[in-house]
């Protein structure tokens, strides 16, 4: 006899548990266009040279190196409790991206999140090494799911105090869902979407198609991605996302040329300091 499958409800769980978590978030929606020239030129040579390389991966190395410089948008507001502690603004001195996949639990599509910290230093080969962790179909069943399969199968009430009681210490935040939030949907013909993450910042990374770019006063075509980016706007305001968002697309255009904000990071406490 064939073993009943879970209900797919209890494989989505984590996911509604996240959103009402995540609606307490305002958020602010910018986006802007990337020439991603140099990234797919790099991309082809690494190729060539044996070793692959995902545009995911390089968004996530651009990730680290730009939060470093702005240690404002590496951070959570932790809420305070009414009458007795106001809301207070906790960043984080190392930078761990919330990576959302798209991964079968028990034959069901499902979204996972798989972090990756230390991305303020981490180089690109060490970078896809620990996306390719994730690749395999048999992901979901790798040690740091353990808390989303437990949260699908606890009753509800018990579930949702379980993750509350994970996110109740912001120093906690890192290791639970990380720093910044980071999607792709460019495996598919999307262009752009917009997302919140539950973290500060949350980007959105679309398709790579070719369009006409001006450039040097001529109208050329090149590899463009759509790059989304999603602010809490309770911890940062539009000016600083948009600096944010302005220094992604300059490290990724720039990719390679050692003086973009793709270039080293400086050496930064991993303790969380409270603005």
């Amino acid at each position: 006899m064939t073993a009943a499958r879970p209900h797919p409800e209890r494989r989505r769980r984590h996911t509604l548990y996240f959103l009402e978590f995540a609606a307490r978030q305002r958020p602010v929606h910018l986006d802007t266009e990337v020439d991603m020239t140099r990234v797919q030129r790099h991309r082809a040579a690494a190729g060539e040279a044996g070793q692959r390389y995902s545009v995911v991966a390089y968004l996530l190395h651009a990730t680290g190196r730009v939060l470093d410089r702005h240690p404002e948008a590496n951070a959570v507001l932790a809420p305070g409790w009414p009458g007795l502690r106001a809301p207070r603004t906790v960043r984080f001195g190392g930078v761990t991206a919330k990576l959302a996949l798209d991964r079968s639990v028990d034959g069901e599509r499902t979204v996972l999140s798989a972090l990756l910290p230390g991305l303020e230093s981490a180089d690109l080969p060490a970078i896809q090494a620990r996306i390719d962790r994730y690749r395999d179909p048999a992901a979901a069943d790798l040690p740091e799911f353990r808390g989303v399969r437990m949260l699908g199968r606890l009753p509800v009430p018990l579930g949702r105090l379980a993750f509350a009681a994970a996110l109740r210490d912001p120093r906690r935040r890192p290791g639970v869902l990380g720093t910044v939030a980071v999607s792709s949907l460019g495996h598919r013909p999307v262009d752009g979407f917009h997302a919140s993450g539950g973290t500060a910042v949350t980007l959105n990374a679309g398709q790579v198609l070719d369009r006409p770019v001006a450039r040097d006063g001529e109208v050329v075509v090149a590899p463009v991605m759509r790059l989304g980016l999603t602010f809490d706007h309770r911890v940062i305001d539009g000016a600083l996302a948009a600096d944010v968002l302005a220094d992604l697309k300059q490290a990724l255009e720039g990719f390679g040329d050692g003086a973009d904000p793709a270039g080293p990071a400086t050496d930064r406490t991993v303790a969380a300091r409270t603005a």
